[in-house]
């Protein structure tokens, strides 16, 4: 069978998971139901592997089916992209873009960025998620993530620093009025601190001494949350102390609100990155708007 012959196969695939039968999928296709159910089954007797599950009231995707699915989709994708770029000399941003935040960075700081780009092109489609665990764009046929923290396995993936956000330790002033400011960094383990949590476990604090060197510092998780969001309604609530970043809490510091605390330790900073699979580094969609976020924190508007 020559190799053109299985991109009928994985097309007749892919059509029929989505449209859930093979009457429909021939429809779409402009093709027989026989010819689908036929390229299909050349296609399962090719991998050795059945993709769905068969029954004369429906039919359903079978585990490697749902492997297959995500995996063909993105090769659909590259190559209708791929088509497009070089029908058009101004390749605009089009298709599916699935992109993934953190909760609150990516609401407040990327999110207007996006919908602006989705005003200005509309045949470009998103699906937007949040989380905090860094996930494995691959694996999850994410298209685009953003991260904050230090990059420890990146192979596979293209990234790049949008930017650094800059942490400080606050608290509210009841909160203080009521346990005392800390001076040094020994003291905060005798205080109530409101940390974030990733995979189960919380995360540490960057301190930086007066002679300019970091560290890392892991303050007694009181109180965890997953998301910046929720860590902030905490700290505003008086719960306790929290390193959060001045992007987040900078309106309440100047508003009296919350008040900074071991000011000679602030100073720490993370690292903020765009990445995606090296494989859809060409795509218009992915380019465009990975150069609109550089842009954007060129300009100062992601700090």
């Amino acid at each position: 069978m020559r190799k053109t012959d299985h991109l009928g196969g994985i097309t007749a695939f892919v059509t029929t998971a989505q449209c859930g039968s093979f009457t429909a999928a021939a429809e779409r296709l402009g093709l027989t139901k026989s010819a689908v159910a036929k390229s299909v089954g050349r296609l399962e007797a090719r991998l050795g592997l059945q993709l769905f599950q068969r029954s004369t009231r429906r039919l359903s995707l079978t585990p490697d089916g749902e492997r297959y699915l995500q995996s063909s989709q993105n090769a659909i994708e590259i190559l209708e992209q791929a088509e497009a770029e070089l029908m058009s000399h101004t390749a605009k941003p089009s298709g599916r873009l699935r992109v993934d935040l953190p909760a609150a960075f990516g609401r407040q700081r990327i999110m207007p960025h996006l919908l602006a780009v989705i005003r200005q092109y509309p045949e470009l489609e998103m699906t937007i998620t949040f989380s905090e665990r860094f996930i494995d764009p691959i694996e999850e046929g994410i298209d685009l993530v953003v991260r904050i923290g230090e990059l420890t396995d990146s192979s596979g993936l293209i990234a790049r620093r949008l930017t650094t956000q800059k942490l400080v330790i606050c608290a509210a002033p009841d909160y203080l009025a009521q346990y005392g400011e800390p001076h040094e960094p020994e003291e905060l383990s005798q205080h109530r601190c409101v940390v974030g949590v990733r995979r189960n476990q919380p995360k540490f604090w960057i301190l930086r001494n007066a002679r300019g060197e970091v560290s890392r510092y892991t303050p007694p998780a009181t109180y965890e949350f997953a998301d910046g969001d929720a860590m902030l309604a905490g700290v505003l609530a008086g719960c306790g102390l929290s390193q959060l970043p001045l992007w987040l809490v900078g309106k309440y510091l100047a508003n009296g609100e919350l008040k900074e605390v071991l000011t000679g330790h602030s100073g720490g900073e993370m690292p903020v990155s765009a990445l995606w699979p090296k494989s859809r580094q060409l795509l218009p969609k992915i380019r465009f708007v990975v150069d609109t976020l550089i842009k954007a924190a060129e300009d100062g508007q992601l700090d």
